[in-house]
């Protein structure tokens, strides 16, 4: 996927969930933050980020923040990216040939999940989580607890017995990292709630990406630890 008008500056402060102030050639401007996660390692006072200027009249903020710069790493922060890099990375082939079919938001139960995949012989459902937290290149999922998370792979375990192959695909939005697993100190029940659904025949993937200062692109799969 492809990013226009970027903007480099540097990080001010997070007002809310959703705006934050960032200095863009000596001038304060707010941007909306596409990501309502924590995010705190990432947004730190003076750090380097990569904006995308949005032309619209509608806007209450005339800028999305799209990545950040952890020292010389650099992470994408939009958490709508994951979904449509996913996407794309199916529709060439990332994780079978011969899809005849691929829509996103499938209803499921109580659920929509993300991505809905069907071949000659398979029907597939795939949950796509983005990944911001990292620490010495270890990955870590949820950044705060997320209960909806919990209910997405309650769901993906009963599509098994319905017929369905399942994944749960964690989109690691930064590159060179070592290795991915869920935060069980900042969630234990997720962390279970995963280990439960790889037992009973879901498919966890966790995929780094490469991340240009206008675009990212799926890369190769990392190691997943369950523990």
């Amino acid at each position: 996927m492809k990013y226009t008008n970027i903007k480099e500056g540097n990080f001010l402060e997070r007002l809310n969930r959703f705006v934050a102030r960032v200095n863009l050639n000596g001038k304060e401007e707010y941007c909306h933050v596409k990501n309502t996660g924590r995010c705190r390692e990432l947004f730190v006072p003076n750090a380097r980020v990569l904006v995308s200027e949005i032309d619209s009249a509608k806007r209450k903020t005339k800028y999305d923040l799209i990545s950040v710069y952890k020292e010389e790493r650099l992470v994408n922060v939009d958490s709508q990216a994951p979904n449509q890099v996913a996407e794309e990375w199916l529709r060439a082939g990332g994780l079978c040939s011969g899809i005849t079919k691929l829509v996103r938001e499938k209803s499921y139960g109580d659920s929509r999940i993300d991505l809905y995949a069907e071949t000659e012989k398979k029907k597939i459902l795939i949950e796509v989580k983005g990944v911001t937290l990292e620490e010495d290149g270890v990955v870590r999922f949820p950044d705060a607890p997320t209960d909806r998370g919990i209910k997405h792979l309650g769901e993906l375990e009963k599509s098994l017995a319905a017929g369905f192959e399942a994944y749960i695909l964690f989109v690691i939005q930064m590159e060179g990292v070592r290795y991915f697993e869920p935060n069980r100190a900042g969630h234990p029940e997720f962390a279970d709630a995963l280990a439960k659904a790889c037992q009973a025949g879901v498919h966890i993937l966790a995929c780094d990406c490469k991340v240009g200062k206008d675009s990212l692109e799926m890369g190769s799969e990392v190691p997943v630890l369950l523990r």
